[in-house]
């Protein structure tokens, strides 16, 4: 079927091409974002492919109905940007990539732990301007320590697991239980209790109603003095503007973050050579205690090769349903 990429970058194209030589579909890649200015780039193609910081509403979605649109894949596992409701009563299928590489996402999260609590950021900079002090660079073992993880799905297990090797007493907080969990001796306990228990927190629930600004002010009180705080979840999972003003007051002893609450205006983007207009971003910078990446948790081979597989697979499913005329049955649909 003929499908338009939008927002593609080089290794997107490389991988989608890679992985289209079993799948024969005709792509299409632009570097254009979704958008109403854009959506006139669809030239007939019954089926688009966006990322996760395309904001798809309902306005868009209409146009989109126009365009002659019947699928919108997402390349991506988070789905809160688009418009699910609105795509549904304009006829159109939404689908996704629910996992692609779980131990991609948790290994990037210990990586931020180690990176934090260690300052390998810091330590590598200055040995390349020649400071070989050690003064300020004074981490702590993580070894005894408590880990409090909020959402034990696949990533948050697999975090769970491996901090659990590093002789971390793991406690969680999580609606479901994962059927690991008794066996890895997780203990579950109230959100209220991992915050006031934890020594290490990372957020792995998704983005819904209920989770936005989840971490807030009265959270991060009842927190421990010195405290880190993981999210390579979801942006607005946090309250930014209180977790600022916990680092100020010195009670949030570390940050790590791999998403933002607006990553869609920045994240994925070169603005090296620009001022950004962010303040609330900027300020994050300039606290020696906070790490950020720009939602690159998913980014390795393996999560590419999968994200490309199953995006083409989602399409060949729904081509096919066209083909037979029966619905649509697969775990990938957004309903």
């Amino acid at each position: 079927m003929n499908i338009l990429f939008f927002n593609t970058k080089p290794y997107d194209k490389d991988s989608f091409t890679q992985e289209n030589k079993h799948f024969k579909h005709n792509i299409r890649f632009i570097e254009a974002k979704l958008s109403h200015d854009t959506v006139a780039l669809i030239q007939g193609e019954p089926i688009i492919c966006i990322f996760v910081n395309e904001c798809v509403d309902r306005a868009l979605m209409q146009r989109l109905s126009q365009a002659g649109v019947q699928l919108i894949t997402l390349r991506c596992a988070g789905f809160n940007n688009v418009d699910i409701k609105a795509a549904d009563e304009l006829g159109i299928t939404v689908m996704r990539v629910p996992a692609y590489s779980p131990y991609a996402v948790a290994e990037h999260t210990l990586g931020l732990m180690l990176s934090l609590n260690r300052k390998i950021h810091r330590a590598y900079n200055r040995v390349r301007d020649g400071n070989f002090s050690l003064d300020g660079l004074l981490g702590f073992d993580f070894h005894g320590r408590t880990a409090g993880i909020i959402g034990t799905g696949r990533i948050g297990a697999l975090v769970a697991k491996l901090l659990n090797g590093m002789g971390m007493k793991v406690i969680a907080y999580d609606p479901q239980h994962h059927p690991d969990s008794d066996a890895l001796g997780i203990h579950y306990v109230s959100l209220a209790e991992l915050f006031t228990q934890a020594d290490v927190i990372s957020l792995h629930c998704p983005l819904t109603p209920d989770t936005h600004h989840l971490i807030g002010q009265q959270a991060l009180q009842s927190m421990k003095q010195g405290a880190m705080l993981i999210n390579t979840s979801r942006g607005a999972l946090l309250d930014t503007k209180a977790v600022i003003h916990s680092l100020k007051s010195k009670h949030l002893g570390y940050l790590g973050l791999d998403v933002y609450e607006q990553e869609s205006e920045l994240f994925f983007e070169d603005f090296s050579c620009d001022i950004i207009q962010d303040d609330i971003f900027e300020r994050l910078l300039t606290f020696p205690n906070v790490l950020i990446t720009s939602h690159q948790g998913f980014f390795t081979q393996e999560a590419l090769q999968n994200i490309a597989k199953i995006t083409l697979d989602n399409i060949t499913q729904f081509e096919q349903t066209l083909q037979s005329k029966q619905p649509l049955k697969t775990i990938n649909k957004v309903t």
